[in-house]
């Protein structure tokens, strides 16, 4: 079959609090989050890649009015601005470690904002004590913070998060497709996301749908099936 020409068009999440998946893995963050509370005013949301940290950031910013920006951005970001807000979200803040100029902009905006009696929402992949930050004193303010945790996904959260990847998408699938490709994908959120980028990417540029078939040609170019 002639092989189309496949354009990559964006794909636009929903990112509202109807739109977040809840199932044991996260429930507790969800909680945590929406909760308040948190020590000191500030609160590190740590998970794997893919898991809805970014999903969870928007639903807080949503009803916070709080200001995201992702932490790579800091050092060229306008700091009292930001911190102005009252509410921040930190997105990857795991991911500055030995960036010294990062570092150097994120202790700064944790101080105005909390010094202000606001709240700081971070992101990572870890908790603080594994990030590697070379500025001390980031560090310590950082494992001052209070953790919430999503853990990696069971089979109801990874079926949830296919049919949402999907819809994002507007793809139509069966529903019997999901549990097949539970038991043999890569048990991860950022497999699921590699699973149906590379599934829709495909199905356009063969015109197929996406089916059993085309599935499993996918999962054999991902890595060995799991059935």
């Amino acid at each position: 079959m002639p092989r189309q020409l496949a354009f990559d068009l964006p794909v636009r999440p929903a990112l509202g609090r109807g739109d977040f998946l809840v199932a044991a893995p996260n429930a507790l963050a969800l909680a945590t989050v929406e909760r308040g509370g948190w020590p000191q005013g500030k609160l590190v949301l740590a998970g794997p890649e893919g898991a809805g940290k970014t999903h969870l950031v928007h639903v807080w910013a949503e009803a916070e009015g709080a200001a995201i920006v992702a932490a790579a951005d800091l050092a060229g970001a306008d700091i009292a601005a930001l911190a102005g807000t009252g509410a921040v979200a930190v997105e990857d803040a795991d991911r500055i470690a030995g960036d010294a100029a990062a570092e150097a902009a994120l202790f700064h905006l944790h101080n105005l904002v909390l010094a202000e009696g606001g709240r700081l929402l971070l992101t990572a992949r870890a908790a603080p004590a594994h990030w590697g930050l070379s500025l001390p004193d980031l560090a310590s303010r950082m494992a001052a913070a209070g953790l919430a945790t999503i853990a990696p996904p069971d089979d109801t959260l990874l079926s949830a998060v296919l049919v949402k990847l999907f819809a994002d998408r507007q793809i139509a699938v069966s529903a019997a497709l999901i549990p097949w490709l539970v038991a043999r994908m890569d048990r991860s959120f950022a497999g699921a996301q590699a699973l149906v980028a590379a599934l829709d990417a495909r199905a356009l540029a063969e015109a197929r749908p996406v089916g059993r078939a085309l599935a499993q040609a996918v999962l054999d170019t991902l890595g060995p099936d799991r059935s």
